[in-house]
């Protein structure tokens, strides 16, 4: 995680470069050399929490024009100079100010001022869920309204394609058609869907294949098995590509880590593969893309060979648990 902090006095430096410590963030002070908005300016986009240490006012004002949504602002807290109060400002939940506040309170023994409603009123977190699962919030416009019922009192529904461990918390049940889904395929219903990385992407290309058709390629393979992108936790291929300037950089561009197995191991998996003398003579197995898939994910392949412009992709999925913890533990 990268953490930034920064205060405003000397007094506040002291416990930045603390917290820094503790956190493994990184210290600055204002005016040295650049001042609150210059600042925000150049960590908002790129930290995943900021500190500020100080007064919350000076902080409110300075991240207010770059507040884009819940689902990409940083974690935001704001901490007084004496360490006696830590509030969490934005992105609560989804970007885990909460629990950056609850951190910083149990190393400090400061106040943690949390203000989300379900947190005052100990319910059932959703979007917070989502971020301590590391799954991803396909429509985080839903998230209010599914907090608003909890609130309410009412009862929500959950359905899941992958097992829950553990009894749902209060109000919440299981449900075929749950109006919270966990899954990694779009189905076009209103219900929250979050998405779980569990999937792995083989994949082939010819060679000097460019960026760009191997992009589009796979644009039209998730259209076309209704596939969220956010449910690729990696890409796999044969060892021969694996400086495959296209793959590598397509890797690059989303965060994908890029590996790659001998044709002996993928020759080795057990299983049924849509077989290719020609691909078999080329590249060692008889197929790249699925069996690189299995191999990577340790589970089964659940969308077979898919081809064009010389690109070839497949989508293997592992058997994961989940569980219904919302809240991170302090102490």
């Amino acid at each position: 995680m990268t953490l930034a902090l920064l205060a405003f006095t000397g007094r506040g430096y002291d416990l930045a470069c603390r917290l820094a410590g503790d956190l493994e963030g990184q210290a600055f002070r204002s005016g040295e050399p650049l001042g609150v908005r210059e600042w925000t300016a150049q960590w908002f986009p790129k930290a995943d929490a900021l500190i500020y240490v100080g007064a919350a006012g000076i902080a409110v004002r300075a991240i207010a024009p770059f507040v884009t949504s819940k689902a990409e602002d940083p974690a935001v807290v704001v901490v007084d100079e004496s360490g006696q109060y830590a509030i969490p400002i934005l992105s609560g939940h989804l970007g885990g100010a909460n629990d950056l506040a609850r951190r910083i309170a149990a190393l400090t023994g400061a106040e943690c001022v949390v203000t989300t409603a379900t947190d005052l009123n100990g319910c059932f977190a959703v979007d917070e869920w989502a971020r301590h699962q590391g799954w991803a919030v396909a429509e985080p416009e839903r998230i209010r309204r599914i907090s608003a019922r909890i609130l309410a009192g009412e009862s929500v529904t959950v359905s899941s394609d992958f097992p829950i461990d553990g009894d749902c918390p209060q109000g919440i049940s299981i449900a075929p058609d749950g109006e919270i889904r966990v899954g990694i395929r779009r189905d076009g219903s209103a219900a929250l869907h979050l998405i779980p990385p569990v999937a792995a992407l083989g994949m082939g290309c010819k060679e000097n294949t460019p960026e760009d058709v191997i992009e589009s390629v796979f644009r039209e393979f998730s259209e076309k098995h209704h596939l969220y992108p956010q449910a690729v936790e990696q890409v796999c291929s044969v060892t021969r590509k694996e400086h495959e300037p296209g793959l590598v950089a397509f890797c690059d561009h989303h965060g994908w880590p890029f590996r790659v197995f001998s044709p002996e191991e993928l020759q080795a998996l057990p299983g049924e593969f849509s077989a290719s003398p020609f691909v078999l003579q080329v590249t060692g197995t008889d197929n790249v893309c699925e069996r690189s898939a299995a191999a990577g994910s340790g589970g089964k392949v659940i969308i077979k060979k898919y081809a064009d412009r010389g690109v070839t992709m497949a989508l293997a999925v592992a058997e994961r648990h989940y569980t219904w913890d919302w809240r991170q533990e302090i102490g």
